[in-house]
């Protein structure tokens, strides 16, 4: 019952989004103000219909009715609760209905929060997002029906895939799907916009909060999934530019992008037609990344499905959506205002450098990515594109960006004078390279690559400094001063520093991590950069739904004792899968990592062991960011009152007659 509950809501589901993605949008071009009104009632319908969908899955993997199809292939009955809830986006079809419900509740807030914008603009906003809501929901109905029946019903099922039983796996594909599908939003913005023949101040605001909404929860999907993997694949690092990590890489860049770009916009009614362009495309490569994991063409740890008829329906939803946007674009383009002018010297200037290297960085990793499959496609042989290509083309890229992230922000917009930026930024340089050298030359780690990386680090928090005493310097009373500062400037000076710190850690762990092959039987130990690591042997232990060795390995440093790591070898006998689970002992400054290999003989193992030096500095990094991200989103110019607002709005809106925007009209 429950199963044909969750299919009739999706069947519901698609014809309310129908009416959501066709009629509004009609409404808004003939000008009819009923129409245009049943945007709201009918997104707010379609979510609660694609939520009823949801919950009823969730509640067949809960009560454990194999009789569904989807839950005898990702659950059994001895699957703790937990993963049995988390084993809803496990796999392939409970993926999509989990986006399609992240989507909904994206309309949902849009419909809520948007008030004050235009009534024709605003049917508009949520036609679009109604329309790809349409394209998702036929691809599950038509391709991957989640509550598919299996008669007679087994008495249990295959298990969940023992990579996905890990906390990590709870919380990092709902932060990235969040993040994938938050990109639709500023996609609708610009459409919308399109529609409409008109961008000026009004859109930017409007659409600023929203992208950085959903960068805020790309930087934090793609940091919990660089974590699982460390974490949970035992072999130590943290990126291997895997084609599915770049598919969630690639939006997040153009996402970033996007937000600089939004902010010319915001301040200067520049860069217009630029910052439509990559609305479009950071969408584009989100529903790119869908593809690539469930069209079958990649095979990866992260990839879903490998059923070809889904591939081609996503390409073909693909080519529809990116042909049709950039189809409008090109018929609108000319409607578009022009933007300020600005010198060389200039915050714009720095800000399309920016942008430039962005999409840039963006298109050697879709290169990597994609040239493989383009090669294999053609019948030209199989390659393999890895770390060595990336790490030589991208790295390169990220140090003149860091680079310009530190001038950009103390720049005047319009012009400047190259001699004021220099004499405000030379003691921030000098100190960077100082401090870079110093470290250096006591690690004794020299060579360039980490000489310039720590330079530029450091480089990014020091000129951040520099911006915030800027700020306050004119205040009687410091601490006056920071509390006054706008969010928006916290927000980013927070990003800023948090770039500065990953780079740090990156550069770290690249260069002084250790590791070593031992093999140890009971009573022995092994040294490695300054710990002691004894192994006492190993024994059995049980889990809910899997068995597993499990070792004891002493951490000494000297003649303390520091950590007792317990790394294990697990068995899951439905699958009969070996899985490795390591060890961690977890550091500010270092990781201590220990993976357990296969028995010897006479009671010896096969051990890895991993020192890790600042390597948790690489996910704190993007925690900051996405800390000033969400500081920089709740702004107050983004919270004013609906009733300015909507002044605002009837004033210089996508939908008025004022052309230009003030801004746009000052340069």
């Amino acid at each position: 019952m429950i199963a044909e509950l969750g299919h009739f809501a999706l069947i519901i589901a698609l014809c309310v989004a129908i009416v959501q993605g066709v009629v509004p949008l009609l409404g808004a071009w003939r000008g009819v103000p009923e129409w245009m009104a049943l945007a709201v009632p009918a997104t707010r319908a379609q979510f609660l219909f694609v939520l009823l969908a949801y919950l009823s899955l969730t509640y067949a993997f809960v009560a454990k009715d194999f009789s569904v199809a989807y839950v005898t292939q990702n659950a059994n009955a001895q699957l703790p609760l937990f993963y049995r809830i988390s084993a809803v986006w496990g796999a392939h079809e409970g993926s999509i209905l989990l986006w399609t419900l992240i989507l909904a509740i994206w309309s949902l807030a849009v419909s809520i929060a948007s008030g004050a914008l235009p009534d024709a603009f605003r049917a508009r906003v949520l036609a679009v997002m109604g329309l790809v809501s349409c394209g998702f929901l036929l691809f599950m109905l038509m391709t991957s029906n989640p509550f598919a029946r299996l008669l007679p019903a087994p008495p249990s099922g295959r298990d969940l895939n023992p990579l996905l039983q890990d906390p990590g796996m709870v919380i990092h594909p709902p932060m990235l799907y969040i993040g994938y599908v938050g990109m639709a939003v500023p996609f609708a913005f610009a459409v919308a916009a399109l529609l409409g023949g008109r961008l000026d101040a009004a859109w930017t605001r409007w659409t600023r909060p929203w992208t950085t909404i959903a960068w805020v929860f790309l930087t934090a999907g793609i940091a919990l999934g660089s974590w699982w993997a460390y974490n949970e694949l035992g072999w130590g690092g943290w990126w291997f530019w895997d084609p599915v990590e770049n598919a969630s890489f690639m939006p997040w860049l153009v996402a970033t992008a996007l937000m600089h770009s939004l902010a010319v916009s915001e301040q200067r009614g520049a860069f217009k037609a630029w910052t439509l362009l990559l609305a479009i495309f950071g969408f584009s490569l989100s529903l790119l990344g869908t593809f690539l994991v469930r069209s079958g063409v990649l095979v990866s740890v992260h990839a879903f499905a490998t059923d070809p008829e889904r591939g081609v329906f996503i390409l073909g939803f693909l080519a529809l959506v990116i042909g049709g946007a950039l189809a409008l674009y090109a018929w609108r383009a000319n409607a578009i205002s022009g933007g300020g002018n600005f010198r060389l010297m200039s915050r714009e200037t720095l800000l399309l450098i920016n942008n430039v290297l962005l999409v840039v960085a963006c298109a050697t990793v879709l290169l990597g990515t994609m040239y493989p499959l383009i090669i294999d496609a053609l019948g030209l042989g199989k390659i393999s594109v890895g770390p060595p290509y990336f790490d030589a083309v991208f790295a390169p890229l990220m140090l003149p960006l860091v680079f310009v992230l530190g001038i950009g922000p103390l720049t005047r917009w319009k012009g400047d004078e190259a001699g004021r930026v220099v004499r405000l930024l030379r003691v921030a340089f000098v100190v960077s390279l100082v401090i870079a050298i110093a470290i250096v030359l006591v690690t004794a780690g020299y060579s360039p690559l980490l000489l310039a990386s720590l330079t530029i680090a450091i480089w990014a928090i020091a000129t951040t400094l520099v911006g915030v005493l800027l700020r306050v310097r004119s205040k009687a009373d410091i601490w006056q001063g920071l509390r006054t500062l706008p969010r928006g400037f916290v927000g980013m000076s927070l990003a800023h520093v948090g770039v500065g710190i990953f780079i740090i850690g990156v550069a770290f762990t690249t260069s002084f991590s250790t590791d070593r092959d031992v093999r140890l039987g009971p009573g022995d130990s092994e040294e490695l950069a300054g710990y002691r690591f004894q192994f006492d042997g190993v024994g059995d232990h049980p889990g809910p739904n899997y068995t597993a060795q499990r070792a004891e390995i002493r951490v000494f440093r000297g003649d303390k004792q520091v950590a007792v790591l317990f790394p294990e070898k697990r068995l899951y006998p439905i699958q009969s899968q070996p899985m490795t689970e390591a060890a961690i002992d977890v550091g500010f400054t270092r990781d201590l990592y220990v993976a357990l290999g296969e028995p010897i003989g006479d009671g010896s193992w096969a051990l890895r062991l991993y020192y890790k030096p600042l390597i948790r500095w690489i996910w704190l990094g993007p925690a900051i960011m996405a800390l000033g991200g969400l500081l920089a989103a709740s702004d107050r110019r983004y919270r004013r009152s609906r009733k300015a607002r909507r002044a605002v709005g009837a004033a210089d809106s996508p939908d008025s007659d004022s052309g230009m925007s003030p801004e746009a009209s000052r340069g």
